[in-house]
């Protein structure tokens, strides 16, 4: 995973809080200075919450720090010293009363001799909402944290009330088989069940790894979404117990399929969340909330069970009854999270819709931003755009032959990339489409990528004003010579434009969080081409 902040070696905007100033020999002129009759107060904290109710107290006042010899202490008296301690429940302060040291709460807590039932209420209320907050809650996350808990916590109730009465089901389905054939079956269901899941986990996470870092939300929801049918199949069994091997072996490669992508993509979500570098902590507490989380969902099955004890036949029918409404609440609960992860990691996609805002608009959009806009991506909904941008290797099957040779012919040895345009066919009949191809050079850097991407969403904004000329005139399936000339005054204009806005765009999303040390790529969108210069 990477790091959602980076700073370039080069630059010398940010002084680094590590490094400390270059010593100044200059002299100065003593100033004389008059001791402060007060001391700074010297806060201690353990928690970013700060109890509702509290207000500072003369004395333990923000006091700034005035230049020259701090006083010499001199022996204390009783009272108050300048030292107080925060904690998620209480405000404290340091007393001397002449002989020994005491932590005395001065927010109204327990040392308090007065004492009110609304106020102790409140007070109650209050420390219970911050231990259970302590407990589920990890102490320094992003903002979207909480929202994205909320529907966690919709999502893994019913997820796990689902697998609960599947199990019940398959356990039926045994039932009802014949007895005798139970020895053999249970050979057969560890061979097919279990080795056939485990074998296609294997073979799924092998062929897709890369798919886990540049179309997260899109693998996670629909792995959820195949999790949520092998739950129905599951279901099955008692229907058709002379298939149940079947049924379950194949209801079991579905989970393990979705089990490695859960597993896969949990790391990169809980890093976004983690802005304090504190991945372990985040992920400890993401454990005891999907246990906690898990338990009502059992809780909730035990009673839809309860309920039902005295009527077998509706206890049977249960799982079909309930399974569409808790499905779909679970898979609703699952989109809704998946809106509230904001990945400060840069994918094609991704970049795509930062340079198209910046290109509109002027202006870097934030993680949160482009979470929004990005969505969950499905496959089907790929290639929608106009003029879309593909990254990887020119395919002679659907090049426009002039204008691909002239993009190859006019590329020299100081360039990482050239542009030109493709035709492709896209669903079921096999429509035709016009689209822009970036071919990466080997050794592109991250700033060629970024310089290239934004070059062609400017060829494609330039395409979209005279859309009707360029798409009747690809339509011959050539280019004419003025066809030539004006594709290529495209292309250095749009570079251009691409050359003066990359210093700057790039300083800005480093400012925003974006991870631009790296830009996450596909097999395909990995693929490079090599420079022969003879």
């Amino acid at each position: 995973m990477q790091s959602t902040f980076y700073t370039a070696p080069s630059s010398h905007h940010f002084q680094l809080p590590w490094k400390s100033p270059e010593p100044n020999f200059t002299a100065r002129k003593s100033i004389p200075h008059k001791p402060q009759n007060r001391f700074k107060t010297l806060t201690i904290t353990n928690s970013l919450n700060i109890p509702l109710g509290y207000e500072s107290e003369e004395g333990i006042d923000h006091v700034p720090p005035v230049p020259g010899p701090r006083p010499r202490p001199r022996p204390a008296s009783p009272g108050r010293l300048p030292v107080v301690i925060r904690r998620s429940d209480k405000v404290c302060r340091y007393f001397w009363d002449g002989s020994r040291l005491q932590l005395v709460c001065v927010d109204g807590g327990a040392s308090s001799f007065s004492f009110n039932f609304d106020d102790g209420f409140r007070k109650m209320f209050r420390l219970c909402g911050s231990a259970i907050r302590d407990f589920f809650i990890p102490k320094q996350v992003s903002g979207n944290y909480m929202d994205y808990v909320k529907w966690k916590l919709l999502h893994r109730v019913f997820s796990s009330a689902l697998q609960v009465l599947s199990t019940q089901a398959m356990l039926r389905a045994i039932g009802i088989g014949y007895s005798r054939s139970l020895p053999s079956a249970a050979a057969l269901n560890w061979v097919l069940k279990d080795g056939l899941g485990r074998l296609s986990r294997c073979i799924y996470t092998a062929g897709l790894a890369s798919v886990f870092d540049t179309n997260l939300k899109r693998v996670r929801f629909s792995t959820s979404v195949m999790f949520s049918l092998s739950i129905g199949v599951e279901l099955l069994t008692p229907v058709f117990p002379q298939h149940f091997l079947l049924l379950a072996s194949i209801a079991n490669i579905a989970k393990q399929i979705s089990l490695a992508s859960y597993l896969a993509t949990n790391t990169a979500i809980r890093q976004s969340f983690a802005i304090a570098d504190n991945l372990g902590e985040v992920s400890a507490k993401a454990q005891i909330q999907t246990v906690c989380f898990d338990n009502l969902g059992l809780l909730l099955a035990a009673i839809l069970n309860i309920l039902l004890k005295n009527n077998q036949s509706l206890q049977a029918s249960l799982p079909f009854v309930i399974y569409p409404i808790f499905s779909a609440v679970d898979l609703f609960g699952i989109h809704q999270g998946l809106k509230h992860v904001h990945l400060q990691t840069l994918t094609k996609d991704r970049l795509e819709i930062i340079l198209n805002i910046w290109i509109e608009s002027g202006y870097v959009p934030s993680p949160a931003e482009v979470s929004k806009e990005e969505g969950v991506d499905f496959l089907w909904n790929k290639g929608k755009k106009n003029w879309p941008i593909r990254i990887g290797c020119l395919n002679p099957k659907d090049q426009i032959p002039k204008l691909s040779m002239m993009a190859m012919q006019y590329s020299s040895g100081e360039d990482y990339y050239f542009i030109c345009m493709e035709i492709f066919h896209k669903g079921v009949k096999r429509t035709k489409q016009q689209g822009i191809l970036l071919c990466l050079r080997e050794g592109a850097s991250t700033a060629d990528i970024i310089m290239g991407l934004l070059q062609a969403c400017y060829i494609r904004k330039a395409l979209l004003v005279r859309r009707s000329w360029w798409e009747s005139i690809l339509r011959v399936g050539d280019a004419l010579d003025s066809v030539l000339n004006e594709w290529y005054k495209v292309i250095e204009d749009s570079k251009r434009c691409a050359q003066r806005d990359l210093s700057l765009l790039c300083e800005q999303m480093l400012g925003l969080g974006w991870a631009a040390k790296n830009i996450l790529l596909s097999t395909e969108e990995q693929a490079r081409y090599s420079f022969v210069d003879d």
